[in-house]
């Protein structure tokens, strides 16, 4: 069995491996790496040449994984992502020939750029871990993890994601831009080659998957369940918003507190852990109210005026008795 301090050793190899080529991020990179262990997909929305595709890319070269990237296009079909049967002359036999997502990591770019059908079929095989091609279903290898990015300013010629296929993502990050002594180390660390090529596995798949079962033995106890419950009920009831939460929403916040908790070197989980994963594992399951929208305001702001109102458990209940 692995021991939880080996998950936060894994971690922080495969953190600074991407730190070698994505600069001044290590939230984002903590966020992913928690997705990873949870598991659980990311989908990246932020403008265009902030590193989205680099940091996936990133991701990939630092597991010993098999990895494929998807330029999602309008004309792009289900049969393009899954694989297809083609006849064998020679054996008089239909033979099948994978798709992209018979790979263990997937870069799927600019997703809200397929159409429906497409969007779908991806969606199936991130929710299912499974792809269905002539009515045969096979089984994706595992880890499955799936990077999706998203242009939220370029709308034109796009499908946009609905709220429904938005929830079976993890979570939901933005990049941002970078600081300006973080922009100059770019330029520096990039003028003469370039590090994405130099990166080197630090972690097996295998391991992923026995670090990812690990994390499930990290302490979550019935005050810090009483505090996450407390959350999402909140985002149910509160008038700003018209869809709140599922339990999916709760599940998730669950799962990946315990993981962040294993990746920061703890065996329990604190309320800090919660309140870090609020926004990236739930804003993206709710919908504002008309209203809220009217007024201008964003649903991470609301999210963060709920996290302020709601009662944090005492230290005392914290930690394993």
């Amino acid at each position: 069995m692995t021991d939880l301090s080996q998950v936060q050793v894994a971690a922080r190899a495969i953190q600074r491996n991407i730190e070698k080529v994505i600069v001044g991020k290590a939230s984002v990179i903590e966020l992913l790496t928690v997705a990873l262990l949870t598991p659980g997909h990311v989908l990246i929305e932020d403008v265009p040449g902030l590193a989205k595709t680099m940091l996936a890319k990133s991701l990939a070269r630092s597991l010993g994984c098999s990895f494929q990237r998807v330029q999602f296009t309008p004309d792009l079909l289900p049969s393009d992502i899954t694989g297809v049967s083609i006849f064998n002359q020679k054996t008089q036999d239909f033979e099948y020939r994978a798709g992209p997502l018979m790979s263990q990591i997937i870069l799927a770019d600019e997703i809200n750029r397929a159409g429906p059908r497409t969007q779908s079929a991806l969606l199936e095989a991130m929710e299912e871990r499974q792809v269905t091609v002539d009515g045969i279903t096979r089984s994706v290898p595992l880890p499955f993890l799936v990077v999706a990015t998203q242009n939220p300013i370029e709308l034109e010629g796009t499908f946009p994601l609905p709220e429904a296929q938005l929830d079976r993502f993890l979570l939901r990050v933005a990049i941002g831009y970078p600081e300006a002594d973080e922009e100059r180390e770019v330029l520096r660390r990039f003028r003469e080659s370039d590090p994405l090529e130099e990166l080197k596995p630090v972690v097996t798949g295998d391991e992923v998957l026995a670090l990812s079962k690990a994390c499930r033995h990290v302490y979550l106890s019935p005050a810090i369940e009483t505090y996450i419950l407390a959350l999402v009920r909140a985002t149910r009831n509160n008038p700003a918003l018209s869809l709140g939460a599922s339990p999916r929403g709760s599940l998730a916040l669950a799962r990946t507190a315990q993981v962040l908790a294993a990746v920061r070197g703890r065996a329990f989980v604190i309320p800090d852990d919660v309140q870090l994963l609020s926004v990236p594992a739930l804003a993206h399951r709710l919908i504002l109210s008309s209203q809220s929208r009217l007024h201008g305001k964003g649903v991470p702001e609301v999210l963060q005026s709920m996290i302020e109102q709601v009662p944090v458990p005492v230290e005392e209940t914290w930690s394993e008795p």
